[in-house]
């Protein structure tokens, strides 16, 4: 919204010859310029048109107003010339322009129409400017422009026309008043004769009040300006009901504004008020002075707009014709008021203010002021009560005073330092409360810690005093004040006091207002209970049953009898300002007192705004596109697009207050969402028809009826049910050919699956025929044997149970794709102790065995490391004419065992020439086979086997014989 500047201009009432006095009374108005949004400083004209927005008139373009924001159009927006000098609202909702180049223009549906996007609008102006506009009862619109010409737009067409034989001119129009209707309120004319119209009768005396029926004809018929004069028009007779000299007003009169049983009139240099004037009232406020009123508007809702010649546009808000303000500019010495009272005789209103001055103000209107004793320091009046006949109680920060109304004298009554309260008992007993003792007749009772802020009496003889720490009671005979009970309500930092009908009533520093009775608490009111604040600055009882609140955010209003909020005054609804000191009811009038000024008006007579704003659309956007307004949108998907609604409400009385509500179909929240800004973003919405309901309340009024808006978002091609039927059967073609492709990769592994296990078996078939050498088998035979011929039995039985063991382990080993390492260990220790039994115990063994060994289970195929160990014994070791030593060595290499199998036999070179043909094929198919096993375990899992065979003496052992054979094994490890 534009920051809105208030100006307090104060009616300055003249007067007249006649020695009629009037009341001083302020009147509030607000400003708009460039700083707000508005197109010129420079205003001709102001129009409202059907749906309620106010258009402005500038050198500079046109505004468009819906009391928070301005939207400007320029040539460059489709006027045909920025220069627009006045403006026409017809019908049918269409707002015209009228421009020095003479070309018609309106703005309707959101558009601008000129002669350029609407052919209807084609005419040559011939450089004359349209003066006057027409509307007859078919809807046409009629324009005469300053060469008397007329021109006529049919909706279709713009076409020159003539009406009748004789000339035309404006009175033509004015005469045909059951054809034409004008859609200016006034016309300023050099003359009243109407040359084609000798029967009419003009009168122009005066008359004052004026008579029921030129009343009437006021109100139905144009008004012509002539100087400073103002005539009711009608083709019978030309009525003046106006004379500004005989009111004071010398200035030609540019523009008027019937408002109710007001009269406005603006001329060049001032803005002229007269209240009341079709009731008779002689009542003439001179306003905005050296201001060159431009135009006047009354809008629907009541409020008075004026625009100006370089001072942009004034506004009085309906509202502020029922209220009556006083400050420093108008009559009162200060604009901070502290209290208020009004003697119930004479009518009298006392003003009490800083620096201990006294305003009052009689029946008459004539405001005096007095000046309290200030000779020590501060003098605030914090307090103005009746007393006794003609004579009011002030009480002063530095002293309690008396003020005879009679004769208009104060005089100071008692001396007090720091005063806070002052209370009056039935029989007339005056106690004073300071900020640490209380006065009382003949005797006086402090508080020492805490800051004494408030007293009121029960009777006569007993009484409460609010303190900043609590309540505390006090009587005349026991002259002692204590705390009354122990609900902790009664501990709260007290404001001020009021005692009503048994009922003892608190206003506290921060927690609201509380109601006691027999010293318990009844009631609490606070702002959870819709009171304007909690912090409470003073309480008024009118009498009659209700209580007033004054605080820092306005008056609250308390029926006595139910002890509920009635309602809440504030400046929204016209108060100067919301930090409230004091109230004071009499007859029907209230008055209020704030920092920034006294308002007083007719309680019952307060206005109470529930109509509801009109809302409207101002437009759309969907991705990067903007459209205007409209009910229904159809839209084609777009990815990544958000859809955004920027709306707006007309309120021109506290457009800040307003607030809206939201409804969306696809939104899954149920109810309204409320919200404060005026645009909405709905982000990621898919194909589908949506509605959204948008509705908007100002201050105090209901909700309005909602706004209907339908949207749909079309489908891409690629979102619609044939190509998504397209793309799903792709997907399925697609999914069929990656499952067909699985299904043989499946077939295909399982194959090679069943290859590799046949190969195994083969292998492990070909290893466990190369595994135990037949020599073996037989040699071992016939190790028995010799036992047996030796006699040596038993230990020809433990050979034989051990044989027949490891043959046993052998098949069993054969039929496992894994067997752990302990089994492997224990076979090939089984296998290497039967050779040596055979062998004559030629040779020594040993394992040596990783440490981290211990800490897995490893699973390793069988059949590897055996064959290896038999060719090391039987033709590294065997043939060695000394003894032999071996040494099997196992260690953990990640996911591989490596394993060595170090003899010191006669060498791997030396065997193979001593060999015969079959040992070494023998040998070979054995090698053979644990390197075809390797690779095909390395095919299936990845795992790198290897397998190398080392002659020591060859290879760089030094002198050392032997063979080292190194494999390494892939393994299966776990913890």
């Amino acid at each position: 919204m534009p920051k809105v500047r208030y100006i307090f201009l104060w009616w300055i009432l003249l007067v007249l010859s006649t020695g009629y006095h009037a009341a001083a009374q302020g009147l509030m108005i607000r400003n708009y310029n460039v700083k707000d949004g508005l197109a010129n400083a420079t205003v001709y004209d102001a129009v409202q048109d059907k749906d309620g927005f106010i258009w402005f008139a500038t050198p500079t373009g046109v505004s468009k107003f819906d009391g928070k924001r301005f939207r400007n159009y320029l040539k460059k927006d489709g006027l045909t010339d920025n220069d627009v000098v006045k403006l026409s609202a017809d019908s049918k909702g269409r707002v015209w322009f009228s421009t020095l180049n003479g070309l018609p223009s309106f703005y309707w549906n959101s558009t601008i129409h000129t002669g350029q996007n609407d052919s209807s609008l084609h005419v040559d102006s011939r450089g004359q400017y349209m003066q006057y506009m027409f509307e007859d009862y078919a809807g046409f619109i009629w324009f005469l422009n300053s060469d008397n010409r007329i021109i006529q737009y049919s909706g279709r067409k713009t076409t020159y026309d003539k009406l009748g034989a004789k000339p035309t001119d404006v009175f033509y129009f004015l005469r045909n008043d059951t054809i034409f209707k004008p859609l200016q309120q006034y016309f300023n004319l050099n003359t009243l004769k109407d040359i084609y119209n000798p029967n009419q009768k003009i009168l122009s005396s005066c008359p004052f009040p004026l008579p029921r029926n030129v009343i009437q004809r006021i109100r139905k018929n144009p008004v012509v300006i002539i100087n400073n004069n103002l005539y009711a028009y009608s083709k019978e007779e030309v009525v003046c009901f106006f004379n500004g000299n005989e009111w004071g007003i010398k200035d030609e009169i540019s523009n008027i504004c019937v408002d109710n049983d007001n009269l406005w009139i603006g001329t060049p240099r001032a803005l002229y008020y007269m209240k009341g004037f079709f009731s008779g009232e002689r009542n003439l406020a001179r306003l905005l002075e050296n201001h060159y009123i431009t135009s006047l508007l009354k809008d629907r809702d009541g409020n008075i707009w004026i625009t100006t010649f370089g001072d942009g546009v004034y506004n009085i808000p309906y509202k502020n014709f029922y209220f009556n303000y006083l400050d420093n500019t108008n009559g009162l010495y200060s604009h901070s008021i502290f209290s208020i009272a009004r003697d119930p005789k004479t009518g009298t209103l006392l003003v009490g203010q800083n620096a201990g001055v006294l305003n009052t103000i009689d029946s008459n209107n004539r405001i005096r002021q007095f000046n309290l004793d200030t000779t020590s320091g501060r003098n605030s009046i914090v307090t103005i009560l009746p007393y006794k006949r003609n004579e009011m109680l002030i009480g002063a920060d530095n002293g309690l005073f008396l003020f005879n109304i009679a004769r208009q004298k104060a005089s100071l009554l008692k001396p007090v330092k720091t005063l806070k309260d002052v209370d009056i008992t039935p029989a007339g007993k005056i106690r004073v409360a300071t900020k640490d003792q209380v006065i009382s007749d003949g005797y006086s009772v402090g508080v020492e810690d805490d800051l004494i802020t408030s007293v009121t009496s029960i009777n006569d003889s007993a009484y409460y005093v609010g303190t900043s720490a609590g309540l505390l009671y006090g009587n005349d005979a026991l002259r002692t004040l204590r705390i009354p009970g122990t609900d902790s309500a009664l501990h709260r930092s007290v404001k001020d006091l009021k005692w009503i009908d048994g009922h003892l009533w608190i206003g506290t520093s921060d927690h609201g207002l509380y109601v006691l009775r027999n010293n318990r608490v009844v009631k609490h009111l606070s702002t959870a209970d819709k009171l304007v604040s909690d912090i409470c600055q003073q309480l008024y009882y009118d009498g009659i049953g209700r209580l007033y609140l004054s605080t820092n955010k306005g008056v609250s209003v308390i029926d006595v009898k139910t002890q509920t909020l009635i309602r809440n005054i504030t400046s929204n609804d016209g108060l100067m300002s919301d930090d409230t000191r004091g109230v004071y009811y009499q007859q029907g009038v209230l008055y209020i007192a704030t920092s920034n000024g006294l308002s007083y008006f007719l309680d019952d007579k307060m206005p109470v705004d529930t109509m509801p704003p009109a809302i409207y659309l101002n437009h759309v956007r969907y991705g990067d596109s903007t459209y205007l307004p409209g009910k229904q949108f159809v839209l084609m998907f777009q990815r990544k697009a958000s859809f955004e609604v920027e709306f707006g409400a007309i309120a021109y009385d506290l457009p800040d207050l307003v607030e809206y509500q939201y409804n969306f179909s696809s939104d899954t929240s149920s109810g309204w969402i409320t919200t404060m800004s005026n645009i909405v973003p709905f982000p990621g919405l898919q194909p589908d028809t949506y509605q959204l309901q948008i509705r908007a309340r100002k201050y105090r009024s209901n909700w309005s009826q909602p706004m209907v808006i339908t949207v749909t978002i079309l489908p891409r091609w690629y979102q619609q049910w044939w190509a998504r039927g397209i793309l799903i059967l792709l997907g399925m073609t697609l999914v069929a050919f990656i499952l067909r492709d699985v299904i043989r990769r499946i077939q295909r592994a399982e194959m090679r699956k069943t290859e590799y296990n046949r190969r195994i078996a083969e292998l492990e078939a070909k290893a466990l025929t190369n595994q135990m050498n037949p020599h073996f088998i037989f040699n071992s035979l016939n190790s028995v044997q010799h036992l047996i011929m030796e006699k040596e039995e038993k230990q020809a039985l433990n050979f034989l149970a051990d044989f027949a063991t490891l043959m046993r382990q052998m098949l069993n080993n054969s039929r496992k794709s894994h067997i752990s390492l302990e089994e492997e260990i224990a076979f090939l220790n089984r296998y290497i102790e039967l050779e040596k039994i055979r062998f004559a115990n030629v040779f020594t063994y040993q394992f040596v065995l990783q440490d981290d060994l211990k800490d897995y289970t490893i699973y390793i195929p069988p059949m590897i490391i055996q064959p290896i160990v038999e060719n090391a014994i039987k033709h590294g070791l065997a043939p060695k004419n000394a003894s032999g030593r071996l040494e099997v060595k196992l260690v953990l290499r990640e996911d591989l065992l490596y394993c060595s199998v170090d003899d010191d036999g006669i060498g791997w070179d030396r065997a193979n020439e001593i060999k015969s043909g079959r040992l070494v094929k023998h040998e070979s198919t054995a090698l053979s086979v644990i390197r075809e096993r390797l690779q095909i375990i390395k095919s299936f899992n990845g795992n790198v086997g290897k397998l190398e065979i080392i002659d020591k003496f060859k290879s760089g052992f030094g002198n050392k014989e032997g063979t080292l054979v190194e494999i390494l094994i892939p393994i299966v490890k776990m913890l």
